[in-house]
């Protein structure tokens, strides 16, 4: 990875490090099943992205450092959700479980006379 772009430096390079940071520490906390965190993170990246897009216009001054921390961060997230697609099958699996526990409570469970 390209090294820490001074403050004057590009704008759009400062965001796109930002970015690969965010991407980075929320990989390392989904390698740990830290969802909490994951979650907390990815509010920091959207407005990562979204003061990305307020940037002026691409970074042509270091075409190739802004393509190297883009690569990190669809690398990072590509990875993120290899390993949260299981985490979704999962609570997918309790919340259909539980929808039918519900359903059937509803239907079986103890009634009270009125």
């Amino acid at each position: 990875m390209p090294t820490i772009t001074p403050r004057n430096a590009d704008p759009g390079l400062r965001c796109y490090e930002h970015l690969a940071e965010l991407s980075g520490k929320m990989l390392e906390l989904a390698q740990n099943h830290d969802w909490s965190g994951v979650i907390t993170l990815s509010q920091q990246y959207r407005d990562a992205v979204e003061a990305l897009r307020e940037v002026s216009g691409p970074d042509v001054a270091n075409p190739q450092a802004r393509q190297i921390l883009l690569t990190k961060i669809l690398h990072d997230d590509a990875l993120l959700r290899e390993l949260a697609m299981p985490e979704l099958a999962r609570l997918g699996h309790m919340m259909g479980s539980l929808k039918r526990q519900q359903s059937l409570h509803q239907a079986y469970g103890p009634h009270q006379a009125s």
